[in-house]
Formats: structure tokens, C-alpha cells, sequence
């Protein structure tokens, strides 16, 4: 999933403490203290001047900023991204309407729409929330362009961290490994039984052969409910967003924005992270992130500022996620080489589900061979 990856927008429900359900509560009211300290700190200095804001960009364009990276000064890069890079993929983002996962959830008789990610309402009803899983699960889907791109930076030794909303685990299916990535929202790569005194641990695969064969999971410890590690409204995010985000984005020299609506806090409020001089790229359908003047003064995202008098840093590229990769990796002289590993990690991918399939076939046959030749058995007896 993608947003259905990315999570939906309600911004005090996603961050609202739940001491009975977490373990590390002290760990994430210090976190919060802190980052409510850095809006403070970020107030201050805005509304008194303070620090300066240097122009790293020759034009606030996409050459510019190729220019700025090929310029060799441009060593921390950090992507945040949403829904929109994985829509290519065959996934549904939340919002849109007509396509959106919102407007096609109907058939599971929700009171609300955003109640099948409601964790109260998951543990009463978790069915409409599995049933949707085994449509959206994880492995049915290919990376896509603007995936393999963010790999490209890693390789080249240019990505500092990819921050993402989404679930759905193709960053990880393209080539990152757990250190590249803060997976905000959570992630489907590993699941946990959901009561307290447990929390025993489950993997991909265990939680796989649950939903595809309709079972609801339930701990085989303690039979209480297995949840994939995705957040829901009513729960925490992880605390590895809040400890990383402050170490990360004050050494960031590009944030790259890419298939957002900066809409869902508190990882809209990113992009008021970085300095003042670092430059803030935007991949998407629209522009997004230029909220209230205010809310960007006290770190509540938004504050991008792509058309006034006084831009000076903020490049906005209206296309798809994946146009907006290839343009770019076309002015760096990357084009060639983001296509043939496009192409061949999608060979690779194609080759080993078709050897997966084959397995499962064999393995479905096999079962029906023993099921069939039971009663024979018997009836010889």
C-alpha cells in the first residue's frame, strides 16, 4: 500500500501518546519535547532574523538545481516521499477522487472511510482492514522509476536518508536497506502481536500466507490480534522518526519532495527542517507544502515559497514523480543509466516471481495429489 502507503490525515490522532500501548513512552515524550523545543527555537529565529539564508541555486529551476548537484557541493541529499511515487506501480494513493482509496472502500461498510485504519476500530473489526491488505499486499508490485532513482543517489553516495510515508516496502524491494530509510508511517516488513504483555514478533512471510489464505492473524502465543507494523490513527510513530529527523535534516544540502501532499503531520513539517540556505525541490502533480505563513513559522510544514518576489530556494516541477526523476537524471547525465537498471531490476523481479509461481503450483499440486489419494488409501485398508 501507498497513502495507503500514506497514512491518512489526522494530524492529533497520529501523534496522540497511548502509554497502554507503547514501552518506550519516556523515550517519546523526550523526543516530543525536543522537536516542540526546536519549533521554539525556529519562532525566534525567524520573527527576529536570525541566521541567514544564502542562495546555493544560479535559477530556481530543475537545471539549477542539476547544476548545484553536479557542482559536487551537494553530498547530503534526503527525499521525502508519499503515495505518488508508488501510483505508477498499480497503487492507489488516498485522495484523489474517483481512483483514491477513499472513494473505492464502500464494499467493506465502513462508518467512516479512515475507520479501516482506526486502531480501536481494528480491534473490533479487523477484517476490512485484512481484506484490503491481501488486494494491496506487498510483492505484487514493482518498483518504480522515481524508486530506483533514490537507489541511484545511494549508490553514487549522495542520499543522506529517505524519509517516506508509504508502506507498501518497494523502497526496500529497489535496494535500500533499513539504515537508508525512516519509514514514518511504518511498514508491512514486519508485524506484532498487538497486546502489551506480548508484542511477540512476526515476519513478511508469516503474515503473507495469513491474509492470502483469509485467515485473520492472531499471536500463536497469546491469540491476541497480529498487526503489521504500519501506523494507525490512535498509535505513535515510530521513535526512530524523531531521534533520526534531528540529526539528519540540519546537515541536509537537498531535500527533494517527491508524491506528497504535505498534508499529514508531523512529516510535513520536514521541510521546515533543513537550513535556511538548503535547497527544496518539488516532484509532483501540483504544488503543495506553501501553507499558512504562521503554521511554517512554527515548524507546522509548509513555508515553500516557489513563485513570490522573494524566492530564492524552492524549485517546484509539476509532472509525475517518475517524469520529474527522469528529467533530472537526464540533465545529470544519468538517463542511460537509470533506464537499463529500471530495466534489469525489473527482469530480475519478474524472473523470481514466475519461479515463486511455479513453486506454489507444484507445491498446490502436490497437496491435491495427497488430499486426492487419502480416500484410496482408506478404502484399500
Amino acid at each position: 500500500m501507498s497513502e495507503a502507503s500514506e497514512l491518512p490525515k489526522k494530524e492529533k490522532e497520529e501523534v496522540a501518546p497511548e502509554p497502554e500501548e507503547q514501552s518506550d513512552d519516556s523515550s517519546e515524550e523526550e523526543a516530543a519535547g525536543d522537536t516542540e523545543m526546536d519549533f521554539l527555537r525556529n519562532l525566534f529565529s525567524s520573527t527576529l532574523g536570525l541566521g541567514s539564508a544564502e542562495k546555493v541555486l544560479d535559477e530556481l529551476t530543475l537545471d539549477g538545481v542539476a547544476h548545484y548537484i553536479k557542482s559536487g557541493k551537494c553530498k547530503n541529499i534526503i527525499c521525502m516521499v508519499g503515495a505518488g511515487i508508488s501510483t505508477s506501480a498499480g497503487i492507489p494513493d488516498f485522495r484523489s477522487p474517483g481512483t483514491g482509496l477513499y472513494a473505492n472502500l464502500q464494499k467493506y461498510n465502513l462508518p467512516y472511510p479512515e475507520a479501516i485504519f482506526q486502531i480501536d476500530y481494528f480491534k473490533k473489526h479487523p477484517e476490512p482492514f485484512f481484506a484490503l491488505a491481501k488486494e494491496l499486499y506487498p510483492g505484487q508490485f514493482k518498483p518504480t522509476i522515481c524508486h530506483y532513482f533514490i537507489k541511484m543517489l545511494k549508490d553514487k553516495g549522495l542520499l543522506r536518508r529517505c524519509y517516506t510515508q508509504n508502506i507498501d516496502t518497494l523502497e526496500r524491494v529497489a535496494g535500500l536497506d533499513g539504515e537508508d530509510l525512516i519509514e514514518a508511517h511504518g511498514t508491512f516488513y514486519t508485524s506484532h502481536c498487538v497486546s502489551f504483555c506480548c508484542r511477540k514478533e512476526y515476519n513478511l512471510d508469516w503474515m503473507k500466507e495469513k491474509i492470502f489464505s483469509d485467515d485473520i492473524p492472531h499471536c500463536d502465543k497469546c491469540s491476541s490480534l497480529v498487526k503489521p507494523d504500519i501506523v494507525f490513527f490512535g498509535e505513535n510513530l515510530p521513535i526512530r522518526f524523531f531521534t533520526s529527523m534531528k540529526l539528519d535534516f540540519p546537515s541536509c544540502d537537498l531535500l527533494i519532495i517527491m508524491g506528497t501532499s504535505l498534508q499529514v503531520q508531523p512529516f510535513a513539517s520536514l521541510v521546515s527542517r533543513v537550513s535556511k540556505s538548503c535547497p527544496r525541490l518539488l516532484f509532483n502533480m501540483e504544488k503543495t507544502g506553501q501553507a499558512d505563513p504562521l503554521f511554517g513559522l512554527l515548524g507546522f510544514g509548509g513555508g515553500m515559497d516557489f513563485d513570490s518576489d522573494k524566492a530564492y530556494r524552492d524549485v517546484a516541477y509539476i509532472s509525475t514523480c517518475d517524469d520529474g526523476c527522469l528529467a533530472l537524471a537526464g540533465l545529470l547525465g544519468w538517463k542511460e543509466e537509470l533506464d537499463e537498471l529500471v530495466k534489469k531490476e525489473h527482469a530480475r523481479i519478474d524472473s523470481q516471481n514466475k519461479k515463486e509461481k511455479v513453486s506454489e503450483n507444484k507445491g498446490a499440486a502436490a497437496k491435491a495429489s495427497t488430499a486426492s489419494a487419502t480416500p484410496e488409501s482408506k478404502k484399500e485398508e
